[in-house]
């Protein structure tokens, strides 16, 4: 009897604890850069390259298999992560930012760090953050506001000034980064609101080393001795550092703070520059190997937790923020049978799955079961809302207007969380999934696979409508049949635009309106760059 009794209050202890643990969950939010879905042995047992770190947090927690960012390309992506807001209801209509780029995130928008940081979370940025930041700029110059700099604006900045309105003014307490995608200027790490060295000379990095044909990264300032194969461990070491610090005042102070870590790496993007110790790992080619170091930066973050024993009440989402770019060298790798994209169709920058669809694995012991899978069509914009709901507080209507709680998937539900997805290309091209069945306003990719933007048929028709439970490579366009669901979707996601959300609640003003239909009218390609040249290494 007494034993029985002493059972009973021994389970009753443990619910209560991981009620009470699980109400105030740690946050690891881990974005890969340019990682497809193929990319991870979990997700493609055909796959050639070894993921274990990823396939262990599946085996952990939960797989999440149709899961999409909110654009196919990084900027757009990444602005819809930190405010649950689709990233066309902002000025970036298409393309993305660069590193000298202004702030993009509207001044006075809730964004996921901000509200955890009034939750009473200490919050910290550790990497790539590509959302623009205002740089002091020299007199008589600029620099562009939505689109990556050109030439000759890479000297327009004092880089020696202090940056304003970078992650530290969106909610971050730290922040230690690049500003942009690794082929950006500048190349030099940033802290908080300053550079850790001042870059003085002019550098470009090799974008494939060892390439059968070399090709450079845009040239620009540098710090002295700034290295890429360099960022990854360092944001990795500086990303362990943090939980190792946090853990330890835990510890210390029983009523401190939990914490949010956003950890953007900068791979396996370009410039696709594994570590020396890596090179070679994967048999396949240098992007396979940056595949290989990525998935063990991700295994040493998820062993610093459980070394400090804050694994178990801590949500660790992994994923990317887009579809895997042609850089990885598909001819190469489907030679040797890998499919960055698995088997959906397109690559980073499309309107097709191979653009959007992207790894999701959530691991949390003290919520979450092992070996979960959820089925149904998830998307990034939903982490901010995922976070409130486990918190138990309503955001307010002005914030994370599209963002969904997949706390009921979490829990082992199974039912859909989300009734609609909208997906963005590059070029600002959009299409709307609701179910099964896909419309692309667009008569090709609207992106970088064939038929690119311009280039498709002249006979083609404008739009495109899939039906992806039959069809995942969306290869059967059937819009011609169904003129009922062409109309029903339009006319969806024209009020999802007009009402500035498409969640309940009260309707809201884009800071922009856009044009959806932009990837029905003919093409006209932006204007070009200059080219880059390429002298050796000087100081500016």
């Amino acid at each position: 009897m007494i034993t029985r009794l002493v059972l009973t209050l021994l389970a009753a202890f443990s619910m209560t604890f991981h009620a009470q643990a699980a109400a105030r969950p740690n946050v690891v939010f881990i974005l890969c850069d340019d990682l497809g879905t193929g990319d991870v042995k979990c997700y493609n047992r055909e796959g050639k390259i070894a993921t274990p770190h990823m396939d262990a947090i599946a085996e952990r927690g939960m797989k999440f298999t149709d899961a999409h960012s909110s654009s196919a390309v990084c900027s757009p992506t990444r602005y819809g992560v930190m405010t649950g807001r689709y990233n066309w209801r902002s000025k970036l209509q298409n393309g993305v930012l660069g590193g000298l780029s202004p702030r993009l995130i509207e001044q006075d928008r809730m964004t996921v760090a901000s509200f955890l940081r009034d939750q009473g979370y200490q919050t910290a940025c550790i990497g790539k953050w590509h959302l623009g930041m205002d740089w002091v700029v020299l007199p008589g110059k600029d620099v562009s506001e939505l689109k990556i700099e050109s030439v000759e604006q890479v000297n327009s900045v004092d880089y020696a000034q202090p940056i304003k309105n970078g992650p530290t003014s969106v909610g971050f307490d730290y922040y230690y980064g690049i500003s942009a995608s690794l082929d950006m200027v500048p190349y030099c790490f940033i802290e908080n609101d300053r550079v850790t060295a001042v870059p003085t000379e002019m550098m470009k990095l090799a974008m494939n080393k060892g390439g059968a044909e070399q090709t450079y990264t845009r040239e620009g300032p540098g710090a002295p001795g700034f290295k890429g194969e360099d960022v990854l461990p360092t944001i990795t070491r500086k990303a362990v550092q943090f939980i190792e610090k946090s853990a330890a005042a835990a510890e210390a102070d029983k009523e401190s703070k939990p914490f949010f870590l956003y950890l953007p790496l900068n791979s396996p993007h370009t410039p696709i520059l594994p570590s020396k110790e890596w090179q070679g790992k994967s048999g396949l080619n240098l992007y396979a190997d940056f595949v290989m170091e990525t998935d063990d930066a991700i295994g040493q973050v998820v062993n610093a937790l459980k070394q400090q024993g804050v694994m178990e009440n801590t949500m660790v989402i992994v994923t990317s923020d887009n579809g895997c770019s042609p850089s990885a060298d598909y001819p190469t790798l489907l030679a040797k049978g890998h499919n960055p994209s698995a088997t959906y169709r397109g690559t980073k920058a499309d309107i097709y799955d191979g653009g959007h669809r992207v790894p999701f694995l959530v691991q949390w012991p003290a919520v979450v079961k092992g070996g979960g899978v959820y089925d149904q069509p998830v998307c990034l914009l939903d982490f901010m809302a995922t976070c409130a709901d486990a918190l138990g507080v309503k955001l307010p209507d002005n914030a994370a207007e599209d963002s969904v709680s997949l706390m009921p998937a979490l829990k082992g539900g199974k039912e859909p969380v989300r009734d609609t997805i909208v997906h963005h290309s590059i070029h600002g091209s959009f299409s709307i999934r609701q179910g099964n069945l896909k419309l692309c306003l667009a008569p090709g990719s609207a992106g970088w696979s064939e038929p690119r933007p311009g280039k498709e048929p002249k006979d083609a028709p404008r739009i495109q409508l899939f039906d992806v439970s039959t069809d995942v490579g969306e290869k059967n366009n059937v819009e011609a049949q169904h003129p009922d669901i062409v109309a029903k979707l339009t006319k969806l996601l024209e009020k999802q635009v007009a009402d500035g959300r498409s969640t309940p609640g009260a309707p809201q003003k884009n800071t922009v309106d856009p044009d959806i239909q932009s990837g029905t009218k003919p093409f006209t390609p932006p204007a070009k760059a200059n080219k880059q040249k390429t002298p050796a290494k000087k100081s500016v």
